[in-house]
């Protein structure tokens, strides 16, 4: 499995996120027919799953999960949907300033 940079095809979804939510930052990465969005905020980083032909392989998510985030897929809960899937936790600095 290979994730592959497409941000700069999808601007008018990125500026749309940035101008819209508070993410600081919005990557677009192909991963063969899986579209993997994945957004960070000041509070939380989420990596959203697409794939307009079949639901979303937990190796999908695992993989695309320690590339980008250096968390498994056991450290976290998926949510899912038909063909998509959505990953979505706290990041460390805010769970450092609540405790």
């Amino acid at each position: 499995m290979r994730l592959i940079d497409v941000t700069n095809s999808y601007a008018h979804l990125v500026s749309q996120q940035l101008a819209n939510t508070n993410a600081q930052l919005v990557q677009v990465y192909s991963l063969g027919q899986t579209t993997v969005v994945f957004t960070e905020s000041p509070h939380h980083q989420e990596v959203l799953f697409t794939n307009e032909r079949r639901n979303i392989q937990n190796s999908e998510i695992d993989f695309a999960l320690r590339e980008l985030t250096g968390k498994t897929i056991k450290e976290v809960k998926v949510l899912r949907s038909r063909h998509l899937a959505e990953v979505t936790f706290r990041t460390t600095e805010d769970a450092a300033a609540s405790v």
